[in-house]
């Protein structure tokens, strides 16, 4: 197990607890998605349903699209509402992992 390991396992278990609740996903590509987080696997792959775009303008074949499916890989940005964020959780966890890494 490396360093890369247990940071995607800490953003999967922090995204699991987010299922159900609103997020914003930004692609590599520009285009940014909110919809309501579905499920996240291990991997950080993404499902969202009840899409809307934000530049519908822009990409207006995403128009007809209610459920997605996001690759992890070409995520950029996952925008999550400020009161789903448990900051003491967050600070916890960070400290754990740096202790880690002093071991290692």
């Amino acid at each position: 197990k490396g360093r890369g390991n247990n940071l995607t396992m800490l953003f999967y278990s922090f995204f699991k607890t987010l299922v159900g609740k609103e997020i914003t996903v930004e692609l590599k590509n520009d285009l940014a998605i909110t919809g309501t987080l579905h499920s996240v696997d291990q991997f950080l792959n993404i499902k969202l349903k009840d899409i809307r775009v934000e530049e519908q303008d822009k990409y207006p074949y995403m128009l007809s699209v209610k459920n997605c499916f996001i690759r992890g890989s070409v995520v950029r940005y996952v925008t999550i509402p400020p009161e789903e964020v448990d900051t003491n959780l967050l600070q916890d966890s960070a400290r754990l992992e740096a202790r880690e890494q002093k071991k290692a």
